[in-house]
């Protein structure tokens, strides 16, 4: 599997809880904050979860 680098660019503020702890489970939590990740499954899955408030490029 490759890598990512995931980029928060929206906010938490008025969703689900499951979408904040996502969010929190990635490492994130502040807008612009990124992080980098392997591409496994459980990645995969968290990103599509969040897909509307992140940016993820592939390294």
């Amino acid at each position: 599997m490759g890598k990512v680098l995931i980029t928060q660019k929206k906010s938490t503020i008025k969703r689900p809880e499951n979408q904040k702890r996502t969010i929190v489970a990635l490492g994130l939590g502040k807008l612009n904050r990124s992080v980098e990740k392997e591409l496994t499954p459980a990645i995969n899955g968290m990103i599509k979860t969040v897909n509307h408030l992140v940016e993820v490029k592939e390294l």
